[in-house]
């Protein structure tokens, strides 16, 4: 579960590239770590409370670190910000609320897709064709989901998997977003990052406070244990601070394309942990529906981006 925009890279020399790999493998992997861990502490009674503490733990420090920046945002960056905040509130609540509703290494797999929908609502946008490698590519993912989702025999899919599409798809208009939003474009990234995880922040406290969401987030923080402790301050700190850390480092250290490729095996340490450590099953037909998700999304990453990696 991402929790901070992927910062825009420009490419490096092949040794500082080679030197950022590991730490940004890190990031992937503690992403896919994140949809076990996410549902091992939330319950559908208490999402938009455990939202609320997940961010409001990292953003002081966000704002703290990037104060300076923050106050030379302008007006018009603040506003456009906020308003990509708000959609990335929506995407954390289908996501949480999705690995709730499945398990973590659908969640992990379906998510992927965000990869196939991304370069057909860019190129629905500019009204330009996708390559016939692209589109097979696309038809080979959305396969692999049909057949994921279907791993103890043809029914219909979960509520889980269904907002974990829909999340995919939030995931996507977020892209675009971000990438044609002219007013951000030139927006300091920790700047433009904290503005929308404040924004999102204050959609979660607002929801806390509506009656009929469940506790409030300081009766759930109340019941927690060590262990439910831990898995909030993984996604807080690990999930948040460490990502977004590890993005601004290597953002002069590597390539766009290296970055993309090691950035999406989240979803193989997604089903990675949640089999070793959850105890999940796929199935015979959701073992191979996950392999075609992983397939179709990487080859369709080499059709929509022809560059070489470095």
């Amino acid at each position: 579960m991402a929790a901070v925009p992927s910062a825009v890279l420009a490419p490096a020399p092949a040794r500082a590239a080679r030197f950022a790999d590991l730490p940004v493998l890190g990031v992937a992997v503690v992403w896919g770590a994140s949809y076990l861990a996410a549902k091992e502490i939330t319950t559908a009674q208490t999402v938009v409370a455990v939202l609320v503490l997940r961010f409001a733990i990292v953003l002081p420090v966000l704002a703290v670190v990037g104060r300076r920046k923050l106050r030379a945002l302008s007006a018009a960056q603040w506003r456009g910000a906020g308003l990509l905040g708000l959609v990335l509130s929506g995407i954390f609540l289908l996501e949480t609320y999705g690995v709730v509703h499945t398990s973590a290494t659908n969640a992990g797999l379906i998510i992927s897709l965000t990869m196939i929908f991304t370069p057909l609502a860019e190129a629905a946008v500019t009204r330009t064709a996708p390559s016939r490698g692209f589109l097979a590519a696309a038809g080979l993912s959305v396969l692999g989901v049909v057949l994921l989702t279907q791993g103890g025999g043809f029914t219909e899919p979960s509520l889980g998997d269904l907002l974990m599409l829909l999340a995919a798809l939030a995931r996507t208009a977020h892209v675009l977003f971000m990438a044609r939003a002219e007013v951000v474009q030139d927006a300091d990234a920790l700047s433009l990052t904290t503005v929308q995880l404040g924004a999102a922040v204050a959609v979660f406290a607002v929801l806390a406070a509506a009656p009929g969401t469940g506790p409030s987030p300081w009766e759930v923080a109340a019941g927690f244990g060590a262990g439910e402790w831990a898995g909030l301050l993984f996604l807080s700190v690990f999930c948040t601070l460490f990502a977004f850390a590890v993005q601004m480092w290597a953002v002069r250290r590597t390539s766009p394309s290296r970055v993309s490729l090691l950035l999406g095996t989240e979803p193989l340490w997604a089903a990675a942990v949640g089999i070793a450590v959850g105890g999940e099953r796929l199935g015979a037909l959701g073992l191979v529906g996950g392999v075609l998700v992983l397939a179709g999304t990487a080859w369709g990453r080499r059709a929509a981006s022809p560059a070489r990696t470095e």
